[in-house]
């Protein structure tokens, strides 16, 4: 009788998982909703980066630097306002042409009240030199993803040479006929070159994670 009783509920058993095995593969397999009419997902296709101007979009803009805290860890710090242009031309990517400024007493930081003293005159001096700044001179096209944009960084009113490594995020029609450019680009600066305190001795990497909208 026990035997007979352990035997039908370990069939139970294994009915219910079989049956819950396949509801969550369906689930897994079901198909997303749609999009609302006139919104596109971007896709990772440089052929879909059609040529034009664009504008920065300052909603889906992230500018992170991350500063060495005296060699123990590296303190991460945001901008959160940002802005700039993009003239495209994939026919002739070396002729595109980039501009960007970021307001540095934009400044985050997860530390109390450090961002009102990085903002001031021991650090960034953002009453004096506003905005940092970059102007591109080349596109360097290095495959179909990925390249390089050279330019001229300016920050607290010294301005250096700089390469950015540029890799395509997404690309597509983007939002109510207004096509978009998602990109994720990265370098590094010498703190030095710039006027910063001389404890900062290690370069700052700079990240940035940006869509460009182009207009109608």
């Amino acid at each position: 009788m026990f035997k007979a009783t352990k035997g039908i509920f370990t069939l139970a058993l294994g009915m219910a998982l079989t049956q819950t095995l396949i509801g969550a593969a369906g689930a897994q397999t079901a198909a997303p909703p749609p999009l609302p009419d006139g919104v596109f997902a971007a896709e990772r296709d440089i052929k879909l980066a059609t040529a034009g101007s664009y504008t920065l979009d300052p909603m889906h803009t992230g500018v992170v630097v991350r500063v060495s805290h005296l060699g123990y860890s590296y303190s991460i710090f945001r901008f959160d306002k940002a802005q700039g242009t993009l003239t495209w031309d994939p026919a002739a990517v070396a002729q595109s042409k980039l501009s960007v400024s970021v307001p540095t007493a934009s400044i985050s930081t997860n530390v109390d009240g450090f961002a009102k003293e990085l903002a001031g005159d021991g650090f960034l001096k953002s009453a004096t030199f506003p905005d940092a700044t970059f102007v591109s001179s080349a596109f360097r096209q290095t495959d179909a993803m990925h390249g390089k944009v050279d330019g001229q960084f300016t920050l607290m009113g010294k301005t250096r040479p700089l390469t950015f490594d540029v890799t395509l995020v997404g690309a597509g029609k983007g939002f109510m006929g207004r096509p978009r450019i998602g990109v994720n680009a990265r370098a590094a600066i010498n703190p030095q070159d710039y006027g910063l305190p001389p404890f900062f001795t290690d370069p700052i990497a700079i990240v940035i994670d940006t869509e460009f909208e182009r207009a109608p």
